[in-house]
C-alpha cells in the first residue's frame, strides 16, 4: 500500500502544480480536482497544505499574485483540467 498510497500522493501533487501554473486558487483547484479526476476534496487541501508549508515564499507571492491576476472563464478552466488529466501519466513513478 506505501508505493500505491505515494504514487498516488505524487499525482495529487503534479495536478495541483497544474492548478498552479493556470492561476486557481486553493479552493478552484479542490473543486476541479473533485469533478474531473475524482479526487476528494481533503485529499487535494491536505496535500495542498503540505506544499505551502515546504514552500511558504512561493505560496506568500503567489498569493498576493492572485488577487491581482485576471480570472480564467469556469469553461476555460475545465478545458485546462481535462487536458491535464488527459496528458498525466497514468503510472507515476518518482
Amino acid at each position: 500500500m506505501g508505493d500505491s498510497s505515494s504514487s498516488y500522493i505524487h499525482m495529487v501533487q503534479h495536478l495541483i502544480e497544474k492548478c498552479l501554473i493556470f492561476k486557481m486558487t486553493k479552493e478552484e483547484c479542490m473543486e476541479a480536482l473533485s469533478k474531473h479526476a475524482s479526487i476528494e476534496p481533503v485529499i487535494t487541501s491536505t496535500v495542498w497544505n503540505e506544499l505551502e508549508k515546504e514552500n511558504k515564499e512561493f505560496f506568500e507571492a503567489y498569493a498576493q499574485s492572485q488577487s491581482k491576476q485576471d480570472r480564467m472563464s469556469e469553461e476555460e478552466t475545465s478545458q485546462m483540467i481535462q487536458k491535464m488529466i488527459s496528458d498525466s501519466p497514468k503510472d507515476h513513478d518518482d
